[in-house]
C-alpha cells in the first residue's frame, strides 16, 4: 500500500510517502510495524492523539481495518479560516 505523510509528520520520517509491505490489519497494527522500523517513526507517531488518518482519502480512525485500502495519509488536523 501507498502510505502518505504531510506536514510535520513528512519532516520526522523524512519522506512524503513509500510503498509499505505490511500484515497489519489495522491503522493501529501498521503505526506499530512502522515504529518497530526505526526512530524517526517512533518520533513521528510518539503521539497519534496529535494525528489524524485517510483511508484511500476518507478520514477514518486508529482502528479502522486495512483490508482492501490501497492509502493510508497521516496528517495533523486541520483547521479552518
Amino acid at each position: 500500500m501507498n502510505v502518505v505523510y504531510f506536514a510535520w509528520v513528512r519532516e520526522r520520517i523524512g519522506l512524503p510517502q513509500e510503498t509499505v509491505t505490511s500484515d497489519a490489519a489495522t491503522v493501529n497494527d501498521l503505526i506499530v510495524e512502522l515504529i518497530a522500523r526505526e526512530e524517526r517513526y517512533a518520533a513521528a507517531f510518539a503521539d497519534i492523539s496529535a494525528l489524524r488518518v485517510a483511508l484511500d482519502q476518507e478520514l477514518s480512525d486508529f482502528d479502522a481495518s486495512l483490508a482492501g485500502v490501497r492509502e493510508v495519509a497521516f496528517f495533523p488536523p486541520m483547521t479552518g479560516g
